[in-house]
């Protein structure tokens, strides 16, 4: 793989024919964070938890319910990662498991990965690594958070 990079890199080919993805996965992370107020920290008592499964969910957390987020460490509460047979499946699933995730107690991340399950150009595939800095996320929050 390095020397593939470092060939890349002086303006030659790949020594190697890439076949179409099989199967295609997504990653969101789920933080102690109120995407409403600027990503801030929110720690405090996780009161309820219910988290998602089934087909092509999979969950890698720490959490459980009555565990305390501190406040001076990572925010990362938990990785949901989606699988499918197209990238289209994997939305559709992660859609899924963002709505049956339930983590009361502590503001999250998971209402802002929902709006970015519904973005035009997220969801054209659109987007790199400036897309969350360069666009306008107001028109996607509820009306109560205008």
């Amino acid at each position: 793989l390095i020397k593939e990079q470092i060939s890349i890199a002086a303006g030659e080919k790949l020594s190697f024919t890439m076949s179409p993805p099989k199967r295609f996965a997504m990653e969101v992370r789920i933080n102690a964070e109120d995407p409403y107020n600027d990503f801030r920290p929110s720690p405090g008592k996780i009161e309820t938890l219910y988290l998602p499964g089934g087909r092509g969910v999979r969950v890698d957390t720490h959490i459980y319910q009555g565990y305390i987020v501190p406040p001076n460490y990572d925010s990362m509460l938990a990785k949901l990662i989606t699988f499918g047979r197209t990238r289209l499946d994997a939305i559709i699933r992660m859609r899924r498991a963002l709505d049956e995730i339930v983590i009361e107690g502590v503001k999250t991340t998971i209402p802002f990965h929902k709006m970015m399950m519904e973005h035009p150009k997220f969801l054209r595939g659109d987007f790199d690594t400036k897309f969350i800095d360069t666009h306008e996320w107001r028109h996607l929050l509820p009306p109560e958070n205008h």
